[in-house]
C-alpha cells in the first residue's frame, strides 16, 4: 500500500544526496515530488526519472535556498503546478570546514544563510500556505546531530543546525492549532557526493568501520524516516526528533575504551 497517495512534497536539495533519497521514497509511496536543485541539472533530471520509475510523478524547479525570494518563488511555483502542498521537506545545505580563526567569512555567511536562512524561508512561506489552504500538513526538517555535537572546523553548520531545531520545534508549537505536524531528523554519517568534499574514500571506509553499526548510513534509509513521519498513522507524532546515524551518537568511543583499562581501574 502507498501510504502518500496523492500527497504532494517539495524536498529542497534533492538531485543528489540525502535529498535524493527522501524524494525516492516518498514517490515509492505515491507522492507527487518536486525536485529542488540549484548547481546539478543533470543529476536532478534523473532523480525526476527514478521517481516516475518507482510509480510516482516528478517535477524540478531550480532555486537557491540562500536568497528569501527565490524560497518563495519555489513554494508558490511548486503549489501552483501541483494544486498545493501536503508535504515540506527542508533538506539543502552548505557547509565549508576551518576552524574559526581560520574562517572565510563569506563561505561562513554562505553556510548560514543557505542551512539556516534557507530552512527558515522553506517553512515560513510553505507554512503560511498550509495554513491558508485549511488541510493541515507535514514539514520536516533535516537538521544533525551537529546542532548539539561541537565538532572542531565546522562552526558555522554548528550553529545552522542548532537553529534549525529550535526553528522546527517552536514551529510545531505555533502550527499545532492548525493540524500542521513538524518534526526533525537527524541523521548521522551518510553516503553521499557532500562527503567527498571533505573525505577521502579510503579515510570514509576506515572510519566507518569504527562505528557501532559498522557502515555509512544510505540516503535512502533517510528518506524512509521522512516517510514515517508523513505518514497518516503518525498523525500524533509532532515537534519530535527522529535520529537516524547508526548509533554515532551513543558514548560509543568511551564504552570501547573500557576493554583498554587495567583490571581494578574505574
Amino acid at each position: 500500500m502507498t501510504v502518500l497517495n496523492g500527497k504532494r512534497a517539495i524536498v529542497t536539495g534533492s538531485s543528489r544526496g540525502i535529498g535524493r533519497g527522501i524524494a525516492l521514497q516518498l514517490a515509492a509511496q505515491g507522492a507527487e515530488v518536486i525536485i529542488n536543485f540549484r548547481s546539478h541539472p543533470d543529476e536532478a533530471a534523473d532523480v525526476v526519472a527514478q521517481c516516475e520509475a518507482v510509480g510516482g510523478k516528478a517535477h524540478m524547479i531550480a532555486a537557491d535556498l540562500g536568497i528569501q525570494s527565490e524560497v518563495e518563488r519555489l513554494v508558490a511555483e511548486s503549489a501552483d503546478l501541483m494544486g498545493g502542498l501536503d508535504i515540506v521537506v527542508s533538506n539543502a545545505a552548505y557547509s565549508d570546514r576551518h576552524l574559526m580563526l581560520e574562517s572565510d567569512l563569506n563561505e561562513f555567511h554562505k553556510t548560514i544563510d543557505i542551512s539556516m536562512w534557507g530552512a527558515f524561508y522553506l517553512v515560513r512561506s510553505s507554512a503560511r500556505l498550509m495554513v491558508e489552504a485549511e488541510n493541515g500538513g507535514n514539514i520536516v526538517v533535516i537538521s544533525s546531530p551537529h546542532a548539539h555535537m561541537a565538532i572542531p572546523g565546522a562552526m558555522a553548520y554548528n550553529m545552522a543546525k542548532a537553529a534549525n531545531d529550535q526553528m522546527g520545534k517552536t514551529a510545531a508549537c505555533e502550527l499545532a492549532q492548525h493540524g500542521i505536524r513538524v518534526n526533525i531528523i537527524h541523521p548521522g554519517w551518510t553516503d553521499t557526493p557532500g562527503e567527498r568534499k571533505f573525505f577521502s574514500e579510503e579515510t570514509l571506509a576506515t572510519e566507518a568501520a569504527k562505528l557501532p553499526l559498522g557502515r555509512l548510513g544510505a540516503a535512502e534509509e533517510i528518506g524512509r524516516g521522512v516517510v514515517f513521519l508523513c505518514d497518516p498513522a503518525s498523525q500524533y507524532i509532532t515537534g519530535s526528533t527522529l535520529t537516524i546515524d547508526g548509533g554515532i551518537q551513543l558514548p560509543w568511543r568511551e564504552m570501547y575504551r573500557t576493554k583498554e583499562r587495567p583490571s581494578g581501574v574505574s
